[in-house]
């Protein structure tokens, strides 16, 4: 058996193993798994920390989210999931309601997805998922303005933010770059996160939906707590271990794999 206590390199690398399976690891529950100390521990954890490989919180640490590039990039990225995702979200659209949809390839797959029957108004500040509604001849559509972000693909600046402000919307398709039980919802561009708490603030209710691997991960912007989410959407399967945490929360937890 490989005493880890001696190999520091060995025992980080299962670290970082533990920490891509789950999202999530423990001091207390690595020191007894590898007899080492706590200390020694909270020590490789902020080797990783220093690497950006993760997050250190209250008792362990958390993966950092990877950027996964532009909205352009994203587009092509896990399509037929974001389809799948997209369909399980359209029950949330009601008729006559007044809904912003955040900059996201998943939630440009979910507009797209809107049926053409729904009357509805959208608020977006993504050029994209405003283009993909045009054909919705139900579908009322306003796009706010400003300085395009080419990350976002979305207008996130001042402008748009002010016209934000002065609309109150039954819900809100949040785009989430990662989003943990104990952290929130996590955004790796100041300005972006800063867009995403004002979409919250200004909502009802709050529908993400994300892919399997934003789960249990932070990125480097807090957007919001847990508790201001209504509705989470994830492809990850029901036993996966990335959503025992949120089973333990009051938000509506919707999975699209058996």
């Amino acid at each position: 058996m490989l005493d880890y206590a001696s190999f520091p390199d060995q025992r980080q690398a299962l670290i970082k193993d533990h920490l891509q399976q789950t999202g999530r690891v423990v001091c207390v529950q690595l020191a007894k798994e590898l007899n080492v100390s706590e200390h020694t521990i909270r020590r490789d954890l902020q080797e990783l920390a220093n690497q950006g490989v993760c997050k250190k919180v209250y008792g362990g640490a958390v993966i950092n989210a990877q950027n996964d590039g532009s909205l352009v990039q994203r587009m092509v990225l896990n399509s037929d999931r974001k389809q799948l995702l997209a369909k399980a979200c359209i029950p949330y659209f009601k008729e006559h309601a007044f809904i912003f949809i955040d900059s996201g390839s998943t939630n440009l797959a979910i507009a797209s997805m809107i049926p053409h029957d729904l009357t509805l108004t959208v608020v977006t500040h993504t050029p994209a998922i405003a283009i993909a509604l045009q054909s919705h001849q139900q579908c009322d559509v306003i796009l706010l303005g400003g300085k395009i972000s080419k990350q976002q693909g979305a207008a996130i600046g001042s402008c748009s933010l002010k016209q934000l402000q002065t609309m109150h919307f039954d819900l809100a398709v949040l785009g989430a770059c990662a989003i943990d039980a104990e952290v929130g919802v996590s955004a790796f561009d100041v300005e972006d996160a800063q867009f995403k708490h004002a979409i919250v603030k200004q909502s009802n209710n709050v529908l993400i939906a994300v892919t399997e691997e934003k789960l249990s991960s932070v990125a480097r912007h807090k957007v919001t707590a847990l508790d201001a989410i209504s509705v989470l959407v994830t492809d990850a399967k029901k036993n996966d271990i990335k959503l025992a945490e949120f089973k333990d929360t009051e938000l509506e937890l919707v999975c699209t794999s058996e």
